[in-house]
């Protein structure tokens, strides 16, 4: 992500939710689960966007908890292998960033259910 944002400019990117394959990739998403905590990654929060372009390349821009996350080199990596076989899927590039840094107010009410917030 570019550090250098304009102002005005969303933090976050919006992601191709009128793609036909978007909702495939998110239910993808939501098979891979931080070891630590018991949520996949997309209900906490970690998936900031899911890009796809025209010839069904995808771009997921995601985060982690903290920096210092013991799985930080694996997880892009479990992602990308949750999403790679889908059907219609070209490639998957998954992109880290920490801006913005993430906070338990990006989890999904399902996510704070479980995790005993609500």
């Amino acid at each position: 992500m570019d550090d250098n944002l304009m102002e005005g400019e969303p933090l976050i990117r919006p992601s191709t939710t009128d793609h036909p394959l978007y909702e495939s990739i998110v239910e993808a998403c939501k098979t891979v689960y931080d070891p630590e905590i018991p949520v996949n990654i997309y209900d906490l929060g970690l998936i900031y966007t899911i890009d796809i372009a025209e010839d069904n390349a995808v771009n997921i821009v995601m985060t982690l908890t903290a920096p210092g996350c013991p799985v930080a080199g694996e997880m892009p990596g479990w992602v990308a292998d949750a999403v790679e076989p889908l059907p219609g899927v070209k490639q998957v590039d998954v992109e880290m960033t920490f801006q913005p840094q993430w906070g338990m107010d990006m989890m999904s009410d399902e996510a704070r259910l479980e995790l005993g917030f609500i």
